[in-house]
Order: structure tokens, then C-alpha cells, then sequence
């Protein structure tokens, strides 16, 4: 392992972290007693990808649908249409911008 003192590091710093990502590690020394070891990190080369898990798990065929029957009840929507149940209907506490504007939203009737 190399050792350079603290001035011919700042100098050669450039060069010394080019041989220390290569593998080869060295000691900053000042007064020639030794500072820091220097050395490339363990970081992987590439970053992780997507569908790093392809074929290691199972999703159900209707995972789409899941759980959509409570989710009507819940909120009284038809769950896969995300509309209110019959026509004409809104939802309780949904209002048109124009009602929280004071006016009437068209083709509605005044309440």
C-alpha cells in the first residue's frame, strides 16, 4: 500500500483516486505519521432495476378487483365505474366548483 504525505495528495489527488478505484488503497501521511486510508467503496457497479422479483412472486388474477364488493358498500359507488350508484345521483359532501363558488352549477335545479 502506497503512503503519500498531505501535500503530494492534494497535489496528486486526481491520480491517487483513479489507482484507489482500481483497487489499489493508500495512506495520506502528514509528518509521516499516517492519517487516513483511502480505498473504493463496495457500491454496487450498476443501480437496482425494475422487476428484480419477476417470477419469484404470484399476483393473483383478480388483484384488480380485489376487495371490490366492500368497497361499493363502503362508499355506495359502483367500485369499478367510480360513479354514483344511479343516474342523476351525487355523492354526500362532493359538490360542483360552482357551489363552493355560490352559484348554481348548470342544468341543476336550486335547492
Amino acid at each position: 500500500m502506497v503512503t503519500v504525505n498531505i501535500h503530494e495528495a492534494k497535489t496528486q489527488l486526481s491520480k491517487l483516486v483513479d489507482l484507489a478505484v482500481k483497487g489499489e488503497a493508500f495512506v495520506i501521511a502528514k509528518a509521516g505519521k499516517p492519517l487516513v486510508k483511502v480505498a473504493a467503496l463496495d457500491a454496487p457497479a450498476m443501480p437496482r432495476r425494475l422487476g428484480f422479483l419477476a417470477g419469484e412472486i404470484a399476483v393473483p388474477e383478480d388483484f384488480n378487483h380485489m376487495g371490490e364488493a366492500e368497497i361499493a358498500a363502503l362508499f355506495g359507488r359502483n367500485a369499478r365505474r367510480g360513479r354514483p350508484d344511479g343516474p342523476g345521483e351525487r355523492s354526500p359532501g362532493l359538490r360542483p366548483q360552482a357551489d363552493a363558488l355560490g352559484q348554481q352549477p348548470p342544468n341543476q335545479p336550486a335547492a
